[in-house]
């Protein structure tokens, strides 16, 4: 059995670092990804995909993310339960992840300064050399 995830996508808003009893730094946060179809309106449509991680990870995504960065997350899809205080119960799914890139570059505060089209990653493109030889 496999349970992986891989997205790509910009946060909806700042990360939310908290910490456990033991200690254990959580940090939470929703990446808006959008589909590779259209809808019939001919609309692009977004997942807005729940995602938490742990320990170190947590502070490094709490201290260099925020609302409107690019993000690679790469982890596995968790379903949890809970119960309310009146008794009903809540089943929560989100992504658990073990491995996040920050894909915006650094001076990029929000989407404001970063390409206008989730899906545009040719602005990327001037760090990488076409000309330079492949060491392989």
């Amino acid at each position: 059995m496999y349970n992986r995830v891989i997205l790509i996508g910009r946060l909806t808003r700042d990360p939310e670092l908290r910490y456990t009893t033991n200690g254990i730094a959580v940090t939470t946060f929703t990446l808006a990804v959008n589909r590779n179809y259209k809808n019939a309106q001919g609309e692009k449509e977004t997942d807005f995909i729940p995602c938490v991680v742990f320990r170190q990870l947590a502070e490094l995504c709490a201290n260099y993310l925020s609302k409107g960065k690019l993000a690679a997350l790469e982890g596995r899809l968790q379903v949890r339960s809970y119960e309310t205080q009146d008794g009903q119960r809540k089943y929560v799914t989100e992504v658990v992840g073990d491995d996040v890139r920050f894909l915006s570059p650094k001076d990029s505060s929000s989407a404001l300064s970063s390409p206008t089209d989730s899906d545009d990653f040719d602005s990327f493109a001037h760090e990488v050399s076409l000309d330079d030889d492949i060491p392989f």
